[in-house]
């Protein structure tokens, strides 16, 4: 990811402070941020779900490429520096270096995600709760609908 904040490099620098919030769940926006350094908690429905500490991670890309609302709440859980392109998807467009780069991330993020699906699959089987994992699972493979939505489409309230 190094590559990428040398692409940034003529962005300007933003200076976070702990507890400042760099996008708001559903909230729809045009920017791309580019961690430099420091510490970016995620929330999902006010649930800590990830920290990004490497520099070069991005942030705001998954709504600019869907054309959605951010799908997760991002807050400096230190005092950091991002780089910021305000036309985020011009950006993101601007170079086929920028977009690959975006889209290895995202792809690895993905393969982890599957990865461990897999394996809690392995390790329980049909145990109560874990019914879901299959078919999460089937849904990564096999989704080639319309662009996503925020949200779940799960029962809220399982009885499990």
């Amino acid at each position: 990811m190094d590559e990428l904040l040398e692409h940034c490099a003529h962005l300007p620098e933003l200076r976070l402070a702990e507890g400042d919030i760099v996008v708001r769940e559903g909230d729809m926006g045009d920017g791309l941020w580019i961690l430099e350094s420091g510490a970016l908690q995620i929330y999902k429905n006010g649930v800590p779900i990830n920290q990004l500490t490497r520099p070069g991670a991005a942030v705001g890309e998954i709504s600019l490429l869907l054309d959605a609302p951010y799908t997760a709440t991002v807050v400096a859980s230190e005092p950091s520096v991002v780089r910021y392109a305000a036309e985020g998807r011009a950006f993101l467009m601007s170079d086929p270096v920028i977009i690959r780069m975006i889209a290895v991330g995202l792809a690895e993020r993905l393969a982890f995600v599957t990865t461990y699906l897999a394996d809690l699959k392995n390790q329980y089987g049909d145990a109560p709760g874990m019914a879901m994992v299959s078919e999460v699972l089937v849904q990564l493979a096999h989704h080639h609908g319309p662009a996503a939505r925020p949200g779940s489409a799960r029962d809220p309230n399982p009885d499990y």
